[in-house]
């Protein structure tokens, strides 16, 4: 969000206001002619009329034709210059929520191209090396223990190849279908990309 520039004749009108405020424009006293006030203020007549008709419009002052401008109202002066503070401390606060939001955009933008450079290169790694095997510990109880690889058609419905079980500190490799699968048993199997959370729910019920 951009910040709100001002117009010119308000930046005039704030400037008179805050002139009032410090009594440099006393109450009941006279402002010169719009034509000496442009020239004061480097601006154009109907520039320094807008001015005017801004704080006249607010009670500040009150034209008096033929007579010039007089100062009417000192707190009705502070209340313009205060509501003007509010103003652009809400500008201020749009802006820097603004830039925190932009911040967390970038930031998400940047964690979702690591994500999608991860997900990249991990299927490389298995197109590459697609005999790694997953391991899964068997440590919890489940109706599938105590039975053979073949009684629990285990390829057939998950679609795992189990290459090698870990049993007492003993590495069996292409353990057959005659292998009895026991709590504390590590599994070593090959398969596709989902294949763990596969064989993981179909031993637990859950991946």
């Amino acid at each position: 969000m951009k910040a709100i520039r001002e117009p010119r004749y308000r930046q005039i009108a704030y400037a008179i206001a805050e002139k009032i405020v410090e009594s440099d424009y006393p109450i009941g006293s006279k402002l010169h002619a719009r034509s000496t006030l442009s020239a004061q203020f480097g601006v154009s007549s109907e520039t320094a009329r807008k001015a005017i008709s801004i704080l006249s419009d607010l009670a500040i002052v009150k034209v008096v034709h033929g007579s010039g401008v007089e100062i009417l109202s000192q707190e009705k002066a502070k209340n313009f210059l205060n509501q003007a503070q509010e103003t652009t401390n809400i500008q201020a606060l749009h802006a820097q929520i603004d830039n925190i939001l932009t911040v967390q955009k970038t930031s998400i933008d940047n964690l979702s191209e690591s994500l999608t450079t991860l997900f990249e290169q991990t299927a490389r790694v298995q197109k590459k090396s697609p005999f790694t095997p997953f391991e899964l510990l068997l440590a919890d109880d489940s109706e599938h223990l105590f039975k053979s690889i073949g009684q629990l058609n285990l390829w057939q419905t998950t679609g795992a190849t189990i290459v090698a079980i870990l049993h007492h500190d003993e590495l069996v490799m292409s353990p057959g279908p005659y292998a009895i699968l026991e709590k504390g048993d590590t599994i070593y199997f090959v398969g596709n990309e989902t294949i763990f959370h596969t064989v993981k729910t179909f031993f637990y019920g859950h991946a």
